[in-house]
Order: structure tokens, then sequence, then C-alpha cells
């Protein structure tokens, strides 16, 4: 499959994968040459189907439900997200699609007993900004699939995070549109090393949980193009999904699942993407606008209000709304993303397959430590002495596990659930669960500390709590925050009394360590009053190992926030979600027509549209134009040792590139992630994340690292060519610590140049 690349290029760093592609990738010929073979190959098989075959391939049904639909065969398919039946004489395979983004998904037990590894939450992978850490979990991820019969993944979230109260943050990868384009690229070609299909999603622009089901989401479309837009190209091009998934929210009036503007002529036509469009499950609404907009298959068709591309296709197509034209497309598309992914040439066994599942757990064990980020370290409490006498754990469940994200990412991973409550209300009720990972700190801590009292308190009595403080020489509070998807966080506050009882135990005793197991950024009420924070995120099933290994300091944490922290609710651009009260008030209409069976039933929500006016100044950016000081910028993250820059060099032989020197100034091993932010010299636009590296140092060590900066990040999209143009004259460049940090600074002239979207 072909996605074609820009003019102005869309490589921005070279990376070394730490997990080494299936055989079938090794065998796979050069892209340009496989592009090729997948479009001819497609062509050839299309040319041999029956019109029913054709039909066939473009809906599938949602396993759970298809006993509801007449003639499905629900004999051939295992519990799971989706099934599309193949067509065995041509050598097409039944897909089998299950949900993916942390690990393969099994969210509240469909097939019983069925386990899988956990990744961290998304976040943590981004905050790694490393590359080779998305690479190894989408290969993982894919490997374990393959064993389970799936031959698609519903992976590859992207949607960046404009808002910080977002129930579905902990999937996707940040704020920022070149780091999360360049890691959901590299988890998806991790995926699709195992000749397992990927998806990208949800395109686009489904920023909020709460009413995403009918809500418009309106921006100009060279904001759209220069933030949300932009991280899905990159990704696409890195990544070349098999499959893109359309949202299911409206964008500028139109449904993301029939929005020509998105699909036709942005993803198809100016990105020149030859995969097949999928929507979302439940996200389609019509037969023949959806098919003519660029719909190409209708998923887990059975959540939708109607079978709209199964026997209402066929009579648009025999009436003449559909053109036999565009059918072929949609199968030849569908097809070749099979292809290009090698789910036609490398075929799933039909029974399931051992899997190397402690092998797997180092996998996210890495994830999880290489994401965890050190945000504040007063006085050197940490690393934590190994000859510490007493520690006492408090909080956050720190006996038994780590939190998990809940939604159709959720896994059930290897060692089981310590912790889990079902929901009995609310959206997420019928595919989400409060969950635990069985790893547990306190395990992890006592390994690492023979020689110490390890204790541990609930922190449901502050009492208790704050005596079990008073008597420890170190204390580590765990708090949590539970998200998931299809509900937004009426607000950033930490769950029930955590915010008092990390002030209690603070009072009890200054060597406070708070450890954050959230879905995204929190307020911190209580900050100056402990010198140490860890953000944790949700860290996967070995969380417990990694967040013990980092307090210890065997790992030097090395994680960056791909978030920006508020210091104050009203600091991002809407401080609660939209449409929350207009949801309150169907919920309580819905709750008095229950409670009085002779009324008329309730209406429900009412469709509302947000204006997004930050534009695509999305997160650090918004808070640099509107001149906020955030609690913690974006790319802030520190370390047990210290880094300096020096001897910046600018270069433009080849697109801007900047050469600095790094240096180990500490006494410790570590890892240092300098970026790169580039803004013109004049003018207000903030600037921007234009590229990165990520380096391991030791003690004195210095290096010199040169970062090439992406050109659409420096350019702006102007609807006029229509293209991306850069504005000749002078930029200011700056390698930084993180978005808040002036950084070592430059200034170079650069020519203007244009080039097509």
């Amino acid at each position: 499959m072909r996605s074609r690349s820009l003019l102005l290029g869309v490589s921005v760093f070279a990376v070394v994968l730490a997990t080494t592609p299936s055989a079938w990738a090794q065998a796979q010929p050069s892209p340009a040459a496989s592009h090729v073979q997948s479009a001819e190959r497609a062509d050839a098989l299309l040319a041999r189907m029956t019109k029913d075959e054709k039909l066939q391939l473009i809906h599938g049904y949602f396993p759970p439900l298809a006993e509801r639909t007449p003639g499905a065969p629900v004999e051939d398919m295992i519990p799971s997200a989706g099934h599309i039946p193949g067509i065995p004489r041509l050598g097409i395979p039944d897909i089998r699609e299950s949900d993916a983004s942390l690990g393969v998904a099994n969210q509240v037990e469909q097939r019983k007993g069925d386990v899988a590894t956990a990744l961290p939450a998304s976040l943590a992978t981004a905050a790694s900004f490393d590359p080779e850490i998305a690479y190894a979990g989408g290969a993982m991820i894919g490997a374990e699939a393959r064993a389970k019969t799936f031959n698609a993944l519903l992976a590859g979230g992207v949607n960046l995070t404009r808002d910080p109260w977002a129930g579905r943050n902990f999937e996707y990868l940040g704020e920022d549109p070149l780091l999360a384009g360049v890691l959901a690229g590299e988890h998806i070609r991790g995926v699709q090393s195992n000749a397992v299909a990927s998806t990208i999603k949800h395109f686009a622009f489904n920023s909020q949980e709460t009413g995403r089901m009918i809500m418009d989401a309106r921006l100009d479309e060279a904001a759209l193009r220069e933030s949300d837009l932009l991280a899905f190209q990159i990704a696409i091009e890195r990544g070349d999904p098999a499959s893109v998934m359309c949202a299911y929210n409206k964008v500028n009036g139109d449904w993301s699942c029939e929005n020509d503007f998105l699909l036709n002529q942005v993803l198809k036509r100016d990105w020149g993407y030859e995969g097949w469009v999928m929507s979302d499950w439940g996200a389609v609404h019509s037969t023949v606008k959806a098919a003519m907009a660029g719909l190409d298959q209708a998923s887990g068709q059975e959540l939708d209000k109607a079978l709209y591309f199964d026997a209402p296709f066929r009579e648009a197509l025999e009436a003449g709304q559909i053109p036999q034209a565009r059918l072929d497309d949609m199968v030849r598309r569908f097809l070749t993303g099979l292809i290009g992914a090698g789910v036609l040439d490398a075929p799933v066994v039909t029974e399931p397959q051992d899997i190397d599942y402690a092998a797997h757990a180092e996998v996210a064990q890495r994830a999880a430590e290489a994401g965890i980020v050190l945000l504040k370290n007063e006085g050197g409490v940490l690393p934590l002495a190994t000859n510490a006498r007493t520690i006492a754990l408090i909080g956050g469940h720190a006996d038994v596990g780590v939190l998990s994200g809940g939604g159709s990412s959720q896994v059930r991973s290897v060692g089981g659930a310590p912790v889990e409550v079902p929901l009995t209300s609310g959206a997420a009720a019928s595919f989400a669960r409060y969950t635990y990972h069985a790893s547990s700190p306190l395990n992890a801590i006592r390994a690492l500390a023979p020689q110490a009292t390890v204790s541990f308190a609930a922190g449901d009595d502050l009492e208790a709590a704050r005596a079990a403080a008073a008597a420890a020489d170190v204390v580590v509070v765990f708090a949590t925050k539970w998200s998931t998807e299809a509900v937004d966080s009426e607000n950033l506050d930490l769950a029930a009394e955590q915010n008092a009882l990390i002030a209690a135990a603070a009072q009890a005793n200054p060597r406070t360590v708070v450890v954050l197991e959230t879905g995204g950024p929190v307020l911190m009420p209580w900050i100056d009053r402990v010198p140490a924070v860890i953000q944790a995120w949700y860290p996967g099933q070995r969380g417990g190992e990694a967040i013990a290994r980092i307090l210890f300091g065997q790992v030097n944490p090395s994680g960056r926030l791909p978030i920006t922290f508020p210091a104050a609710a009203d600091q991002p651009p809407r401080p609660v979600p939209p449409g929350l009260d207009l949801l309150k008030a169907a919920d309580s209409a819905a709750a008095d027509a229950a409670a009085n069976p002779g009324a008329p039933p309730a209406p429900g929500m009412q469709d509302f549209a947000v204006d997004y006016v930050e534009g695509a100044d999305v997160g650090y950016r918004w808070y640099e134009r509107q001149r906020l000081k955030p609690l913690f910028p974006f790319g802030h993250g520190l370390s047990y040792t210290s880094f300096a820059y020096d001897k910046l060099a600018v270069s433009n032989d080849d697109g801007l590139s900047v050469s600095v020197d790094v240096t180990n100034t500490g006494r410790v091993a570590g890892v240092d992630v300098p970026q790169l932010y580039v803004r013109p010299a004049g003018g207000e636009r903030p600037r921007r994340l234009a590229g990165w590296s990520r380096l391991s140092l030791q003690p004195g060590e210095t290096r010199r690292v040169t970062i090439k900066a992406e050109p659409r990040i420096i350019a702006d999209y102007d609807t006029s060519l229509p293209g991306w143009r850069i504005e000749a004259g002078e930029y200011a460049v700056a390698i930084a610590h993180d978005a808040g940090d002036p950084g070592l600074t430059g200034r170079t002239t650069i020519s203007g140049t244009t080039t097509r979207p």
C-alpha cells in the first residue's frame, strides 16, 4: 500500500529497531515495489469476484450481536470486536478484528480465561519520546494477536490532546502533532511487522467523549491541517496502516464517516492513501452519502441504526445511486490494505498458539520505565536509599497492583485483576470495568529493599495514614484517577479525598513522595508541601516493578511530558467538557421518565457544536500564546543527573537542522531528550516542536547531536495554494529541555518555499 510522501520530506529520525521484525516482514520487497504489487494483486482478485462477493466485504459484523442479523456466519466468529467473512476460493481469509492500542483487548472477558500482555498507557509511550519503544510495543501486540488468531487490530490512536480532562487521553499520544505522528507511525509499523493489519484512528478530531456521537467539532482548514490532521499524515507516512478508522463526531458539519473533505479530499486525494476507510462501531449514518463521501466499510454494523452497507447498499447500487466503480474502489482498497500488511501472504492459523508472556512483559516494563516522568525532586529525596529502615506506602491499592484505564483498550492482563469493579450505569457500563493489573508496588519495593520494613496503609483513614507516615523514614503516597472511553472527567481533581491524604502524609513526614497513576494531568494543590512527585500514568502489567526501579534509582527517569499540566482548571481553553450540562439534563430527564412509567419518553441529548478557539495552537502553544505559566510544561522531565547544552550551530544545506553538544554534568549515567523548537523571529506565532533526539550519556560524557527539523512544522498551511508555505525570513531556533525553557538559542534565515498538501 502506498501513501504519497510530501515533497518536503517525512523522515525526522533514524530509528534503530529494538525488536526484530517478523520473518514475513524481513522477506518483503522494497516499499515502492510492494505498493505496486499490492495494487496489481488487488486488481487481479477484484476481476475474479462476483457482485455478491464484493458486497460481502464492505460491511463487518459485531460478533456479540451478530445473531440479530439474518444469515450472519455466527459459527465462524470468536467473541471479539469485529468479523468480515472471507472468500476462501480466492485466498481471502476471514478478518478477525480486536481492539488493540495497549494490548489484545478482552474488556469484559468475552473470551473466558484469555489474557494478554498489557502495555502502559499510550501517554507513557509518548513520554518516552522514543520511536523504538513505540515500535516494540506494536510488534509485541501484533505477535500476540497472531497467536490468538486475529489478523486485524484496531490500534494506532493518534487524536491530539486538546483538553486535559478528555476520557481517552491515556489511549493517545499527547498534544504535539510531530511527537504523536512519529510514535503512532512506529507503533503501527510494529503491529504490521507480524502480517497483521492495523488501523489508525479516530479520523478525525475526536477530542472528547462527552456527546461524542452527536457533537460537531469546528475548526478552520488551515488550523486543522497544521494540528490534528498533520499528526495523522505523519503517522500514515511512517506506519502505512492498512486501514483508517473514521470517528463518531462531526467535523465542520458532516459526520466523520461521511465527510467528503476528510475522506476523499484530504486522505485519498492529497495524501494518496490507498488502503481502506472503515467506520468506528456505530458511526455510520447513511448509505449513499457515506459511500460517495469515501467510507469503504461499515464496521460492527449491528451497532448502527440500520445495516447501511448491507441490503440498503445493494438496493442503491442496483438503482444507480452508487456507481459500480465506487463499489469496486471500496473492495480494491480493502484488498490493497490487507495485501500490503501481509495478511493474505501469511494467514493466521486457526488455533491459538503459545506466547512467550515473560519476554513480552519485559517489553511492557521497558515502556513503563522509559515513560515514567520525574516531575519534582527537591533535596535529593529520590532515588530512595536502599538502607532506609522504614518505608510507608499509602493509598492507590499499591499493595496489590496498578491502575488501568477503561474502555475498548482495556486488557485482561497476565496475572489477573486483583481489583475489578463493574460499572452499574453510564455510557461505559457495557464495556468498561474499574480494573487493576496484578503488579504490586509493595512487593516490588520490598524486593529492592530487603533490609527495610515496608508497610502499607490503604489511605481510607486519614489518622491511620498520618500515623504511618510519621513513623517512617520515607513515605510514598500512591494517588490515582481513573478514566475511560465514553466518559470525560468533570474536573482535574484527584478522586475522593486523595488531596487531603497527601497533605496529611506530607504534614506528618517531610520526606513524602507522591506517585501519580492517572490518565492525564491532575491539579496538585499540595505540590509545595511534597519534595518529590512521579507521574507513572497507567503503567501496565509490570508497572509496580517499573515504579520501584525508578524510586530506587535502578532506572534513571527519562520520561518527558507529552502533555501540559495546568496550574489551574481555568488555564486550558475549555475548563469543563462542552456539552456536559446537556448530558446532565438528558440524564436527569431520562431518570424522571423511568420513575414515571406513564410519562412520555424523555428527549435525548441534543446535538451541539464546539468551536476550538485555540486553532492549531494546541497544548503548550496555547499556553505561550495566552502567556500562561503551567504547573509543568510539555517536554518537562527531571533526571537523577543533569545535562547541559553548548556550541549550537544551524545549517540550511538540506533543510533546517541544528547541532548541539550535550553533556552529562552529573554523577550517574542518564538519558536526555534535547528538543528543537522553531518559530518566526518576528510576529506572535508560538514556537513549535520541530524535532528531538534521545541519547544516553555516561557521567561527564559529551556527544554532539544533530536534529533535523520537520519542514511542515516550520510551515503554515495556505489554503489558497493549496499546500504548505514556509515564509522567507529569519527564524528563531532553540534547543531546550522543555517547552517552557528558553534553552540555547540561535537564528537563521530560511528561503521561502511552497509544496503540495
